[in-house]
């Protein structure tokens, strides 16, 4: 009778090639860079929550730049860039806890648009 103890072998991991898809939602926020890289890279332009969030990150992008022409407008349009540019990052801070919960949250006016381009 033996006192050593039994050991059970541990079934090795699978290896996993790539991010997650909650964590290339999320990424895909970073900069327009990612999302464009994600819109062009397999596996990720194949999988349609990668790629909402992409576009939606592309058209997020595009309203902060047209949000900043607004800021050549002085007094009235420097208030208004601020208060669009505060929107625009709240906005941003809630798509990306989201995409960290695998969630597809559809911001107003751009998500409808971002959905189409999916295909979701």
């Amino acid at each position: 009778m033996s006192d050593s103890p039994q050991y059970t072998p541990v079934p090795p991991q699978t290896a996993q090639s790539g991010l997650s898809d909650t964590a290339a939602g999320a990424l895909a926020y970073v900069t327009i860079i990612p999302a464009i890289i994600f819109l062009l890279v397999e596996p990720y332009n194949k999988n349609s929550f990668v790629k909402f969030h992409a576009w939606q990150s592309i058209f997020l992008g595009i309203v902060m730049f047209a949000i900043s022409f607004i800021n050549v407008i002085p007094i009235l349009g420097q208030i208004v860039f601020l208060i669009g540019m505060l929107g625009v990052f709240v906005a941003w801070v809630i798509v990306v806890l989201k995409a960290l919960k695998g969630e597809k949250y559809q911001l107003p006016i751009i998500g409808k648009y971002a959905a189409q381009q999916a295909g979701s």
